[in-house]
């Protein structure tokens, strides 16, 4: 079991776990991984995310790669560059949605896509052993300047762009002072869209709400949509891989629903598809699945094992309940931009407003929730659950089935101290009741 990656890369508070001598290191450790470069660096907008990336460009020159700097770029823009402009890996400094004080890396493979869970173990073992690759000759670093165009044509390309330039959408965006506020703007006035841009400039203490995107703090996304008249809204986290969805009335959508409405629209143009998404995300995809002769393949919770199952399978979709959407004809990742793009061209393709799309789906009520919990606190709660007389999926975590169109699920999380709670069900009154019941069940298992 890894010691350092959690469920997406390495992260800690910056100067804290994630020190400079800590940084060099791992990143030795990558170079060990990669044996040769070019290996193409990226970076958020955190305040310490410079620094870092000079100190991985170092590394990798001491251990003989070269490396190119494709500086502000969000995670899918450097993942699709790594694999088309022809990299044998990059990384990506970044902590995600994670507060301010923390950073990270995430590592990319030379298809662009995060390094398997495999790789992952092999970067520790050189990172405790301490054995790295050792040059007498320095790598050169260089500046990659065509990472942000290479991104934003791959995702037009899988577009009718004619015909949403026809459209003329209205999109605001709350960038969340995160990295898509490079692209996604960019990348809708190509598509002739108008937008409403809100937290625009990129920050790294995320002034305006947060790293990320949840419907408590979206309150001003769904003011500007009604106000601005705009077809929909898309709030990204902060290293633009995930987005949510606010339609035409100021709804906030889950990640579940508009990956179930994206993927029925994707399924009707490509059936007998694979579908991949983790064990906590709704259960109405598999009904949707059935409907276009399509698979629906469960993982792991976290983006690895979902792109890296989308690989294996070759499956057309991956997706997680946060809001990760992943289309394989583009990148087996989670892309922001890709999936607000997607769901323009879904609306320049019929006349149907987004809440009226939403409605034509079929039903299903989703929750989740979070508290504090270290190991130890999560043994205790396993235990308890495990002794209940339901059926179980061990997956990740504890599932539980209550009936046939309910579930509850608990898991620790692998980026932060805290067990993570979710439940669905077909109505939300006997969702309520059943997340109200396992939220104390938890708590009280944990001493909260």
């Amino acid at each position: 079991m890894a010691k350092l990656f959690g469920t997406n890369g390495v992260r800690g508070v910056f100067g804290e776990g994630l020190t400079l001598d800590f940084i060099s290191e791992i990143t030795l450790s990558i170079a060990s991984l990669f044996k040769k470069g070019p290996i193409l660096v990226g970076y958020d907008g955190r305040e310490s995310s410079i620094v870092i990336s000079k100190i991985v460009t170092a590394t990798l020159s001491s251990a003989g790669l070269d490396s190119s700097v494709c500086g502000l770029v969000p995670t899918p823009c450097l993942q699709f560059a790594t694999k088309q402009l022809g990299y044998n890996g990059g990384i990506m400094i970044t902590a995600s949605h994670n507060p301010p004080q923390y950073n990270g890396i995430k590592i990319t493979a030379r298809d662009g896509v995060e390094i398997s869970r495999e790789d992952e173990l092999k970067v520790e073992e050189f990172y405790f052993k301490k054995k790295w690759r050792i040059s007498n000759k320095l790598g050169i670093i260089t500046k990659e300047p065509k990472a942000i165009s290479t991104y934003i044509s791959g995702i037009k390309k899988q577009v009718n762009v004619k015909k949403i330039k026809s459209r003329n959408l209205k999109v605001v965006l709350d960038l969340g002072n995160g990295v898509q506020a490079v692209t996604a703007p960019l990348l809708c006035k190509e598509l002739g869209c108008k937008t409403v841009l809100i937290n625009e400039q990129v920050d790294g203490t995320f002034p305006g709400r947060g790293s990320e995107p949840t419907p408590e703090n979206l309150d001003k996304l769904s003011r500007m949509v009604k106000k601005s008249k705009a077809d929909f809204g898309i709030a990204f986290d902060g290293d633009g891989d995930r987005s949510i969805f606010c339609d035409e009335t100021g709804k906030i959508l889950t990640g579940d629903r508009s990956a179930l409405l994206l993927s029925e629209y994707i399924l009707k143009k490509y059936p007998k598809s694979k579908i991949v998404t983790s064990v906590n995300s709704t259960s109405v995809i598999e009904k949707i699945a059935t409907r276009w002769n399509s698979k629906v393949l469960r993982t792991k919770v976290g983006s690895v094992e979902v792109s890296r199952k989308m690989i294996q399978e070759n499956a057309l979709i991956g997706f997680e309940e946060n809001g990760g959407f992943m289309y394989g004809k583009h990148n087996h990742v989670r892309d922001g931009s890709m999936t607000m793009v997607l769901l323009i061209d879904l609306l320049a393709n019929g006349k149907n407003s987004l809440s009226q799309k939403m409605n034509e789906l079929l039903p299903s009520f989703t929750t989740k929730g979070k508290i504090k919990c270290s190991k130890d606190d999560f043994k205790k709660i396993a235990k308890i659950l495990k002794a209940e007389p339901y059926r179980k999926d061990l997956t990740d975590g504890i599932k539980k089935k209550q009936d046939k169109s309910s579930w509850v699920m608990v898991r620790l999380s692998g980026t932060e101290p805290i067990a993570r709670i979710y439940a669905e069900s077909s109505s939300q009154s006997r969702l309520d009741d059943i997340f109200a019941k396992y939220l104390q069940k938890v708590k009280t298992a944990a001493d909260r």
